[in-house]
C-alpha cells in the first residue's frame, strides 16, 4: 500500500486511540480545583413545568390540525416550526430525567421520562435511559457506545449523498442502532412505556374523531431528528469537526483527539443546555440550569476546549466537508461498562456518586 493509499485509508476510518476518555480526569480535576462545584448537582424542579407545558402544546398543536390535509403547508410548517422544535425538546427532556434530575426518586423519574415520552408518539423513554447511561459510562468504546456509528454505516454513508441521507434520517438510525449493538433486558418499566404510550395514541384518534393529530405528532419527531437546526446537536456533540494530524492518529500519541464538542448559542434555550455537552459528561449530576453557572466555575478548563458556534453550520459542514463524516469519530477497543435498566433509589448526590 503506498503513501496515498495509506492516507486515503486514514481519512475514511474512525480515530481508534488508547487513551482514556477524558471526562473522568477533567471531573476529578475541576472537583480538586473547585470543590464547591458538587454543590450544583441533584434535581432540577423546573423540569417538571417544562415538560408539562411542552406536551400540552403538542396536543393542542395537534387537536388543531385535526381537519387539515396532512399533505398541506400549514400541517408541515407547523411540525416543522413548533413540532419539531417541541419535540427535540421533549427528547432532551428524556435525556434528562434519564439522569435522575427532575426529581429525587428514581422511580418518580422514570415514570414522568413515560409522560415526557406521550408527543412522541412512539415508547422509547425505558430503552433510552440503559442505552444513554452505557454512553456516558462507555464512551467511544466500540461494541457499548450506541451512539457510534457502525462498521457497516461508515461504508454506505461515506459520500456528500450518503452522508445527506445520513442526517435526514438521523433519528432512525439512533432508534435502530441501539438494538443492533447489544439488547436490554425488557422489564416492566419497558411494557409500562409501551402500554401508556399506546393508550395515549389510542385516545388521541379516538377522541378527535381524526388521525391526523396522532400523525402530526409522529411528524414532528422525526423532523426533529432530521434537517432541523436543534437536530445539530446529535452531530454537533462528539464528531471529530478539528483538523487531525497523522501524528494525532498515531497510536503511540498520547494526546487525546477531541471528542466532545460544546456549543453556547441561543437555541440552547430550547434543548435543555445540551449544547453544555463538555460540561455535561464531566458532571451528569449537574441539571440544565446549572451548566451555565459550571461552565463559569470551572471557566479555565472549559476556555481552551474546542466548540461549535452553529449547529446548522455543523449540519451543512458535516454532508459539504470531505474531512468530516460518519466516520469522524473516536473510538477505543476496551473500557467502560453497560448499563442495567435497574431502578435504583437516590436520596442525595456525593463527590462520590459524582466521580462514578
Amino acid at each position: 500500500m503506498d503513501a496515498q493509499e495509506e492516507a486515503d485509508k486514514k481519512l475514511h476510518d474512525f480515530f481508534w486511540t488508547y487513551t482514556e476518555e477524558p471526562h473522568r480526569t477533567r471531573r476529578l480535576a475541576i472537583i480538586k480545583a473547585h470543590p464547591e462545584v458538587t454543590k450544583l448537582c441533584g434535581p432540577e424542579p423546573l423540569t417538571k413545568y417544562v415538560v408539562a407545558f411542552v406536551v400540552a402544546l403538542q396536543i393542542l398543536c395537534g387537536c388543531l390540525l385535526r381537519d387539515t390535509s396532512f399533505w398541506s403547508w400549514k400541517f408541515w410548517a407547523l411540525g416543522y416550526v413548533v413540532g419539531a422544535t417541541a419535540n427535540q425538546n421533549l427528547f432532551l427532556a428524556i435525556h434528562e430525567i434519564s439522569h435522575n434530575l427532575a426529581f429525587r426518586s428514581a422511580m418518580a423519574n422514570r415514570l414522568f421520562a413515560i409522560f415526557a415520552n406521550l408527543p412522541i408518539g412512539v415508547p422509547y423513554s425505558a430503552s433510552f435511559r440503559p442505552y444513554h447511561l452505557t454512553h456516558h459510562k462507555s464512551l467511544g468504546v466500540d461494541g457499548l457506545d450506541t451512539d457510534l456509528p457502525t462498521a457497516l454505516e461508515a461504508v454506505v454513508f461515506d459520500s456528500i449523498l450518503g452522508k445527506a441521507f445520513f442526517c435526514t434520517f438521523q433519528i432512525f438510525f439512533y432508534a435502530i442502532r441501539p438494538m443492533c449493538v447489544f439488547k436490554v433486558p425488557f422489564t416492566w418499566i419497558h411494557l409500562v412505556n409501551v402500554l401508556v404510550q399506546l393508550a395515549f395514541d389510542y385516545a388521541l384518534v379516538t377522541l378527535t374523531g381524526s388521525y391526523q393529530p396522532l400523525l402530526y405528532l409522529v411528524l414532528s419527531s422525526f423532523l426533529a431528528g432530521s434537517l432541523h437546526p436543534t437536530a445539530g446537536h446529535f452531530i454537533a456533540e462528539h464528531y471529530v469537526y478539528e483538523t487531525v494530524t497523522p501524528e494525532a492518529i498515531n497510536p503511540d500519541n498520547k494526546v487525546p483527539i477531541p471528542e466532545t464538542y460544546s456549543y453556547y448559542g441561543p437555541l440552547n434555550f430550547v434543548t435543555y443546555n445540551v449544547g453544555y455537552h463538555n460540561e455535561h459528561h464531566d458532571f451528569p449530576a449537574v441539571p440544565w440550569t446549572r451548566l451555565p453557572k459550571l461552565r463559569k466555575l470551572a471557566d479555565e478548563f472549559y476556555a481552551p476546549l474546542p466548540r461549535h458556534e452553529s449547529w446548522v453550520l455543523v449540519l451543512w459542514r458535516f454532508i459539504l466537508d470531505a474531512n468530516v463524516g460518519v466516520t469522524s469519530r473516536v473510538k477505543r477497543k476496551d473500557g467502560g461498562r453497560k448499563v442495567g435498566g435497574q431502578v435504583a433509589k437516590i436520596a442525595n448526590w456525593t463527590p462520590q456518586e459524582i466521580e462514578a
